[in-house]
């Protein structure tokens, strides 16, 4: 895909809405990084409605160490995974509280060394807490990154690396959440909405539903 048309899909992204953000419910960083683990291989929706009240009463490591493994499998046992999850939240408590003063790294080294956070976790982190220009590749922008024609890759990574280089400094700092919500919401896996899709004309998918 041509720089032209990267430069209009993103145009209209922000045109329709300015100011994109993660749909999962956090107020601090250490509340964003247990959401953004426990949202892996889970939605969004599942999350927030195991974690506000496990928030309510625990939402710092020392407060989660202080109720434990069992109780806090009990707060997201409605989530996939949970149980692998509740101990890599555990560990990652631990961490933060031994190396990093109980407050989250602002480097995506830190981040990759907690359990349960791999590079789109700390790209998260980065981008939706720091401000950094950085691109979380999720399942909906690795799919619809590939169909729409932005970038081609066998990988998350690969797919990062392209859509780091090709999409303009001036749109980068959103793009993963535009990517995200729009894959979400209208360039859906099984059945994409084109006819009402804002980039139709610019899309290269070449099988586009009527």
């Amino acid at each position: 895909m041509n720089i032209d048309k990267i430069r209009a899909i993103f145009a209209r992204f922000k045109k329709e809405n300015p100011s994109p953000a993660i749909e999962l419910t956090y107020r601090n960083p250490f509340e964003l990084l247990v959401a953004v683990i426990l949202s892996a291989r889970a939605t969004d929706k599942s999350v927030n409605k195991a974690t506000p009240a496990l928030f309510q009463v625990a939402n710092t490591p020392e407060a989660i160490l202080a109720i434990g493994e069992a109780a806090l499998r009990t707060y997201i046992k409605t989530i996939g995974l949970y149980q692998n999850k509740a101990k890599n939240i555990i560990a990652t408590c631990r961490l933060l509280i031994e190396q990093h003063h109980s407050t989250v790294p602002h480097t995506r080294e830190a981040l990759e060394a907690l359990p349960g956070v791999g590079r789109k976790t700390a790209n998260v982190i980065l981008n939706t807490y720091f401000g950094e220009s950085v691109i979380a590749v999720d399942t909906h922008i690795f799919r619809i990154s590939q169909r729409i024609g932005l970038a081609k890759g066998k990988t998350p990574r690969a797919i990062e690396n392209q859509l780091t280089k090709i999409i303009p400094n001036a749109y980068k700092k959103e793009a993963h959440h535009w990517l995200v919500l729009h894959g979400r919401y209208v360039c859906k896996a099984a059945k994409p909405l084109c006819p009402t899709c804002l980039i139709n004309d610019l899309c290269e998918y070449p099988r586009k539903t009527l």
